[in-house]
């Protein structure tokens, strides 16, 4: 059976007979069959709303009553909703069920939104600086195609780690060339402008982006930037008067070969030193204390002997060296190597030479390949502050042992008679050598105090706080 209400409805059921038509209150014709409605169904019509929102579907609405009373007033219902309401009615309807609405995961979401991450800006006359907020950065993909800046890289951003990029449309002309720098925590990009002057604004709409903010790290008003442009083209102009006023030296490439070829040859043959004394004490532990000179010395003597290369460099001006620190360590090491040890054959054996060669060879490893680097104006910054630094512990350590194999020669040198001498008639008296030695200690001292203090002033320099200028 089939009945109608503005749409045809299937039945599903028992019909049983009753009276006639319009006998009963709340009964309707469906052909043979009397069918009771409670309660009443009410009129459906055609919703536009619904038909709006889902054309391919028809909807339905209900009148309904306003609060204030008055004409019934359209209600947008979804077709299924009315449609289950009215088989709880009828108790036997059929009706088709609701189509389901495909899910969209929170990873597809993600997908298709465009992660922008924070971007920090400032300016110069000439320069514009980008530092994008991104870290754990690898390749980003950055370019300038007319005029637009186009940024895409994945990151760790305010998302987390994800694909993030953003686009930026200058106020002006740019060069189409631009440098980054990558860090751990943020990439930093800078842009060249076509013509130096100052923008009012970065891009070329008036509403600022949300995720584009000022830098004020390095932000500066016009005023502080044309200062800092008229700073920098003064000591342009001073370094281009000071160089002008320095006689070109055609020997320069030279000099830097030559000095380059002796730190090198002077770093060979300490660095031999020191790796056999070590591969020596590794195998043979205490006993390579007393045999150290007979392995060491002809190799020591060189590089001795060579250094006196420096006082000549010193005095010919080829190097910025002192002249009297330079002096002093060259006679005190010669000293203690030719005199002490190399003269009497009861030093020789001595553990005290181990140490001695040893403090020596560890300076110089470290000395030599600094001045070797400079000459070919290359800077390696952990070499240069152990260069700095490594004397602090190992001058004190070398003065100790210096004056430890003098003491211990001092009886050695009053027994033996060595290089002692008699003063000429009327005195006749007889000089010892061992005199002059204890004299020598008093030196020695001394001598560490001046090189110590020329050594301190280098580091300070290099590593001490930089007075600022008052106005």
């Amino acid at each position: 059976m089939v009945m109608t209400a503005s749409r045809s409805i299937t039945f599903r059921g028992y019909f049983q007979p009753g009276p006639a038509i319009g006998s009963a209150p709340g009964l309707r014709d469906a052909g043979s069959a009397y069918i009771p409605l409670t309660p009443p169904l009410p009129t459906l019509q055609p919703c536009p709303a619904a038909q709006a929102q889902n054309p391919g579907r028809r909807g339905w609405t209900r009148g309904s009553r306003s609060r204030r009373g008055g004409a019934r007033t359209p209600e947008p219902r979804c077709q299924f909703l009315q449609l289950r309401w009215l088989s709880s009615c009828c108790g036997g309807l059929d009706f088709p069920a609701a189509p389901a609405r495909p899910l969209r995961s929170p990873a597809a979401a993600m997908q298709n939104q465009v992660l922008t991450p924070h971007v920090y800006w400032a300016q110069r006359h000439r320069e514009v600086y980008l530092r994008v907020e991104l870290s754990d950065v690898q390749h980003p993909d950055i370019s300038i195609t007319e005029n637009v800046l186009h940024f895409k890289a994945h990151g760790h951003g305010a998302k987390g780690d994800n694909v993030y990029e953003f686009h930026l449309e200058f106020l002006e002309p740019v060069k189409p060339q631009l440098t980054h720098k990558l860090t751990q925590r943020q990439v930093n990009l800078t842009v060249q402008k076509k013509e130096n002057h100052w923008w009012e604004r970065l891009t070329k709409q008036e509403k600022r982006p949300l995720f584009l903010a000022p830098d004020f790290d390095r932000w500066l008003d016009e005023s502080d930037a044309e200062m800092e442009l008229k700073a920098k083209e003064e000591e342009r102009i001073n370094k281009i008067r000071m160089e002008s006023r320095v006689p070109n030296d055609s020997f320069a490439n030279l000099k830097r070969g030559y000095l380059f070829m002796y730190n090198l040859v002077q770093f060979l043959g300490f660095s031999w030193i020191f790796v056999n004394m070590t591969v020596r004490l590794f195998i043979l532990g205490k006993d390579s204390f007393y045999d150290t000179f007979h392995t060491m010395a002809d190799m020591m003597y060189f590089c001795q002997m060579l250094a006196v290369v420096e006082i000549i460099n010193a005095l010919l001006r080829v190097t910025r060296s002192p002249v009297i620190p330079t002096l002093i360590q060259f006679f005190g090491r010669n000293v203690i190597l030719f005199v002490v040890i190399g003269s009497l054959e009861e030093m020789q054996s001595k553990a005290v030479v181990f140490f001695v060669f040893y403090l020596w060879s560890a300076i110089e490893i470290f000395r030599y390949p600094f001045y070797m680097l400079a000459c070919i104006d290359i800077e390696w910054k952990l070499l240069t502050w152990i260069r700095y630094s490594i004397w602090i512990p190992l001058y004190p350590l070398g003065c100790l042992a210096e004056a430890i194999s003098v003491i211990q020669s001092i009886p050695v040198f009053s027994e033996t008679g060595k290089f002692s001498f008699m003063l000429p008639y009327p005195l006749n008296i007889t000089v010892k050598f061992s005199f002059f030695l204890q004299i020598y200690l008093i030196m020695l001292f001394l001598g560490l105090f001046v090189n110590f203090r020329h050594l301190y002033k280098q580091r300070r320099r290099r590593y001490g706080p930089r007075k600022r200028k008052t106005n």
